[in-house]
Formats: C-alpha cells, structure tokens, sequence
C-alpha cells in the first residue's frame, strides 16, 4: 500500500489544499451571508448554486481530462475555483454569488473526477480498497479541519476570501511539480435512471432523499449556526462536529452493514438522525451535549450515501455496476440541489429550527420507505453482499473508473481470473 501512495501523493496532498478551502468557504459563505443581509431562503438558494455545478461538472470534467488530461483538467478548475471565490469577496451580490457557487462546484466535481481516477489507476486490486479509504480520511479530515480556518479572520473582511484562494494555489503546486506521469482515461457507459429504479428503488430513492439531508446538513448548517450561536468560533465547532461524526461512524456503520444487511442499518441510521435532530433544537447551545448530538447527526446522516451505493450493487450484475454509479451520483446531486432550498424557505419563514425538522422529514421518509421495501422484498445474502467503499457525497469513485475493469468484475463474479491475462498492461494497472 505504501507504495501506492508513494506515487500518489502528489494527488493526495494537492486534494487535502482542495478540502481545506472548500470546508472554510462553504460555511463562511453561510456567515457572510447573515452579515450582509441575505435572507435565509435566498441564501439557501445560493448555496444549492454548489450542487448544480457538482452535477455540470461530472458531466464536463471527463470530456475535458479525455481531451488534454488530468493535471491540465486540474491546473485550469483551480484557477477557476480560486477566481471564483474572490468575486464572493469583492462583489456582495446574491446573483454573483451563485453564479460563482456553479462554478465553484464545476471545480471539485472537477478535483474529484481527476482524483479518484489517478487513485483508480496508481493502486492495484489489493491495495485499491486501503488506497482509497487514505483518501476518504483526507477528504473528510479536510473539509473538517477547514472549519476552524474561519477563526483565523473577521467574516466581514475579504481576507478570509483571500486565504482560500491562496489555499486553493498551494493545492496546485504538487500537481504541476510531480514528475509521475498521469493515468490514461475512459468513461463508462452508464444505466438509466429506470433500469436503476427497476433494480433497486430503495437504493434509487434513499440516494436521493440522502442526497436531499446532507445537502441541507451541510449547505445550510452555517446559516442556522449563526443564528443561534453566540460567535463564529461556535459556528466552526458546529460545521466542523457534522465532519469529526462522519469521520468516526463512517467506517463502522460500513463494517456494521456488511456484516448485519443494508436495509437494517438504514433503518438503524434514520431513527438515530431523526432522534438527533429532534433533540438538537432543544438542547441548551452552550452545552457540550449540543455537540455531541450534532457528532451523533453527522456519523448518522453522512454514512448514508454509502449505504446506499453499496445496496445498490448488492442488487446489480457485476457488469452493471460502473454504469449505474453515474446515476445514482446523479439522484444525489438533484436531491441536494432541491433541499436545501426547500428547507431553507420554511427556516426562513416558519422557524430557523426547520433546519434540524426539515431533516428529519426527510430521514422519516427514507425510514418508512425502507420498511415498506424490507416488507416487499427479501434481503441479499451477505455472503452475496459487494464490498463497500465508503464515500462522501460528491465522490463518484466508480463511476470514472475505465470501462474494461467491467471485464475485470465479470470475470471475478464467473471464477475467470485467468481471462485477465488477455488485458493489456495498462488496463491491468487500471484494474
């Protein structure tokens, strides 16, 4: 494994900058927001601007890496998430404002696809699964350690602005000094959204309803924080105990669901969110047990993705899997494009503690849709369970990953190993 991360580490260290800036700038968006004014609503608005430009960019970024590949596909969104973030700071316009959270979303669908293609590429079988949870720990860890980045300035200044984008530069300067030569690259073919439902409604719509309560978790958790918290410090420990949650559960809900069924554990995981955020408005703010129930929500809700991606491969052919990640990414992105700025009406003109309500709508949802599902049909065997690679939403791993490592999993699910030896050297480092 040490290896593999030898060569990859220019990646690693380049997407650790990347989540430093996107942690720091999604929640003093949120600040900021309150500072000059923006109501809820629109603000809720502007930050589902991110998630749009999450789902262009999936779209764009392999046509882009195919043409001129992936350090130039890298080099150029760096530049276009580090110009974008200080027209946040100069121009205090809502309209800017979400025209550059597009495109600041554009770019890390950008960062992702460019990522976990270059891991895909550099880690062999045996080592793909550690090579990839490295990068989750950053990823996650990143976006986490990004929070308390928001204490280092005055939210109504631009220099938090300017320190973002100088974090986004030094993110590019292992890239474009690495002397590893980038990986080769091909898309995948993909699965319809109702070929997907057919296989698996439970995975299609639990995606989407998951996509729905971390988008809101997440985009809207610095709005409600400076709402009801009494400075910005406590705003960085609020958004960065959502990430510490995901970073802790993630693993042993993955280990836990392999082990005891997919379904259970969604189950298990919407009754603790749900249980949490009725808690969370009620519990005193300058209480410890606050953060802790916050820690609880995040290690609930941001699991859930994985869950998810994982059930669904459970209930699909091996040669069906690449396709299908590229709609059931799609599903998520949608559901966190339209609930922040549902729940961002009702916090704006019902109650700021829609935020936690508004989320539990939506795990209640996933709840009972769950159970009608476990009524409906019987469960996968575990030993019939595929592998789950736990993730964070945006990370689209297997969708980018080159067409013949479909060769690669119908040989496995046959005993046909030896039908490997007929790749190429290059597919073989793919695989």
């Amino acid at each position: 494994m040490w290896k593999n991360l030898g060569a990859c580490w220019a990646i690693l260290l380049g997407i650790g900058f990347m989540m430093l800036a996107n942690g720091l700038q999604g929640t003093l968006l949120g600040v900021r927001a309150g500072i000059e004014g923006f109501s809820t609503f629109t603000t809720g608005i502007l930050m589902s601007g991110y998630f749009i430009g999450m789902f262009i960019g999936s779209l764009v970024t392999p046509v882009l890496v195919n043409r001129v590949g992936h350090i130039r596909v890298f080099s150029a969104l760096a530049s276009l998430a580090s110009i974008s973030i200080l027209f946040h700071g100069v121009y205090i316009e809502p309209w800017i404002w979400m025209a550059m959270r597009i495109i600041t979303g554009i770019s890390f669908a950008g960062f992702y696809v460019v990522t976990e293609s270059w891991l895909n590429d550099r880690a062999d079988n045996e080592t793909r699964g550690k090579v990839l949870s490295v990068y989750m720990v950053i990823v996650t860890g990143g976006m986490g350690a990004g929070q308390f980045l928001l204490n280092l300035a005055e939210p109504n200044t631009i220099d938090l602005f300017i320190l973002i984008s100088v974090i986004i530069s030094f993110g590019l300067i292992p890239i474009l000094l690495t002397v590893k030569p980038a990986p080769n690259f091909a898309t995948s073919s993909k699965m319809s959204v109702i070929d997907l439902y057919r296989a698996s409604p439970l995975a299609l719509i639990g995606n989407c309803l998951t996509g729905m309560a971390q988008g809101t978790l997440v985009g809207l958790g610095a709005i409600y924080a400076s709402v009801v918290l009494v400075d910005f410090k406590a705003v960085s420990w609020f958004m960065a105990c959502i990430m510490i949650g995901s970073l802790i559960l993630q693993w042993p809900v993955g280990y836990i669901s392999d082990r005891i069924g997919r379904r259970g554990v969604m189950a298990a995981l919407s009754i603790v969110a749900i249980l949490c955020c009725l808690l969370a408005p009620v519990v005193p703010k300058d209480s410890i047990w606050f953060y802790v129930v916050v820690i609880a929500l995040g290690g609930a809700a941001m699991p859930m993705y994985s869950i998810c991606i994982a059930y669904a491969n459970d209930r699909l052919e091996p040669h069906q899997i690449i396709g299908a990640s590229g709609s059931l990414v799609m599903v998520a992105g949608i559901g966190a494009m339209i609930g922040p700025i549902i729940i961002a009406f009702f916090m704006d003109f019902v109650n700021i503690s829609f935020y936690f309500w508004g989320i539990a709508i939506v795990f209640a949802t996933i709840l009972v849709f769950t159970l009608i599902r476990i009524g409906a049909r019987a469960g996968v065997a575990l030993e019939d369970q595929s592998d789950l690679v736990a993730g964070p939403l945006g990370t689209p791993i297997a969708e980018y990953l080159a067409p013949d490592s479909v060769a690669y999993a119908e040989a496995v699910s046959n005993n046909e190993l030896e039908e490997l030896d007929e790749l190429d050297d290059s597919t073989e480092r793919r695989l």
